[in-house]
């Protein structure tokens, strides 16, 4: 599963910490068709970012046919109805237009980068690709090639073996049980039908939003977006918040034998949603418990301390409804029981309320005074607006964060301890060496 990988921390990178008064306002229009339009003006450079979120990611892929909204994504931005693959290609490097498309869980994306003056071709090149679809059987042929190799090559990594497993543990049959990606079985399963049923299914501009940041007004925008896309009409078949919690699952343990003579261990059970009331709370216990780098409490314990891993580190995944929050450890083999136990024993004191107002007053300082220079691209700050409106968070959740992250007390963080870091309601994947997944160090 890929948010569950070894680098999926960065994915959470984009909860940013900056002063209210630095952050421009993000102004929000919509067109005629329902799509929600969200700008942050950026005019220190000449350029234009934009991502496109849309109510169809892997969630939505057929049953046994996972991988079918990457593929779907993939072939969108791969070539078009009007230009085949070589001649798309050469349209876009022409003018140098960066088009790329993506899925998670939850949503597919559309990005688009362009300089100022050729932001109508641009547009134009967004348009074409989102609703003037290819469907060459000879590019899907290769594309899903691509992706069963690539899942093949992926399975030599004890992270990836991790995510795996601990993807089907966590959520089982449930629409975010599989990698995004798809395994190699689902993707050969996987037809151009299959691509063109999600795409008229679940592609729509209602529930959708455009996130545009750069060197433009809104009136601007609208200018360019109306003609472009009056002809997208409708609303997906099944909403973004139609969807139920997976069922909690606490205490299990999984051996994947990898022949290696390390180990890595993830410990796994579900986190808050995206829009869970205690939130803000969650994310500042985080921060403290391993999100935190060398600041952070498993950090301290179980590797300056202990020497026990080479690194350690906890991260949540909110989506819609409860998504996966995850610690991940990687050490010798021979002391993954003895790693495993000391983070248990972190989990257990936290639970138990043992922090301090200095802990989490620098906790807070850290965050606080760390992320601003993630609002510095245009890149980064659709990647964030996208997130609020697809989410449809508050326009001004930016502005407000660090408001939010210092109103968190310490009364906040161990009512979240309580309900989350119960180390008996985690769940355990080990990948390495075929030994003893309890804690046998």
């Amino acid at each position: 599963m890929k948010m569950l990988k070894i680098f999926a921390p960065l994915l959470f990178s984009l909860l940013l910490s900056t002063t209210a008064h630095a952050v421009p306002p993000i102004q929000q229009a919509r067109l005629d068709n329902g799509l929600k339009i969200l700008l942050m003006e950026a005019h220190n450079v000449p350029m234009v970012s934009m991502q496109l979120q849309l109510v169809a990611g892997s969630r939505f892929d057929p049953a046994g046919k996972g991988g079918t909204a990457s593929l779907t994504a993939a072939m969108l931005s791969d070539h078009t109805a009007v230009h085949d693959f070589e001649a798309w290609a050469t349209l876009l490097d022409a003018k140098a237009i960066r088009l790329g498309a993506g899925a998670d869980r939850d949503g597919m994306s559309l990005t688009l980068t362009v300089l100022k003056e050729v932001l109508p071709e641009g547009i134009d090149a967004l348009s074409e690709a989102l609703l003037q679809p290819g469907w060459s059987s000879e590019r899907f042929n290769l594309i899903r090639q691509n992706a069963i190799s690539a899942i093949r090559k992926g399975m030599e990594e004890p992270g990836v073996r991790a995510a795996e497993a601990a993807g089907k543990m966590l959520f089982g049959d449930h629409p975010y049980g599989h990698d995004s990606d798809g395994s190699i079985e689902s993707l050969a399963a996987i037809g151009l039908d299959d691509l063109k049923a999600l795409y008229g299914a679940q592609v729509k501009p209602q529930g959708a939003v455009l996130a545009v940041s750069g060197d433009i007004t809104m009136d601007e925008l609208l200018t360019l977006l109306k003609p472009a896309l009056k002809t997208w009409q409708g609303k997906p078949a099944v909403s973004l918040f139609r969807i139920d919690s997976a069922a909690a699952v606490h205490g299990k343990t999984e051996q994947v034998t990898m022949p290696t003579s390390q180990a890595l261990s993830q410990l796994i059970r579900l986190g808050p949603s995206r829009r869970d009331a205690d939130f803000f709370p969650v994310f500042v216990l985080n921060h403290l418990l391993g999100g935190g780098g060398f600041g952070s409490r498993l950090m301290e314990e179980v590797r300056e301390k202990r020497g026990l891993v080479y690194g350690v580190y906890s991260y949540f995944v909110p989506l819609a409804v409860p998504g996966p929050f995850v610690i991940t450890l990687q050490t010798r083999a021979d002391q993954a029981g003895q790693a495993e136990s000391v983070v248990k024993n972190v989990l257990q004191q936290l639970f138990e309320g043992h922090m301090s107002e200095r802990e989490l007053q620098e906790t807070k300082d850290n965050l606080t005074g760390s992320f601003a220079q993630r609002m510095d691209s245009n890149r980064e700050r659709v990647g964030l607006m996208s997130m609020i409106g697809f989410y449809d968070l508050p326009l001004n959740y930016l502005q407000v964060w660090t408001i939010k992250v210092e109103s968190v007390t310490l009364a906040d963080v161990r009512a979240a301890a309580k309900r989350y870091l119960n180390p008996d309601q985690w769940n355990l994947v080990r990948v390495g060496p075929n030994t003893n997944t309890g804690n046998d160090g």
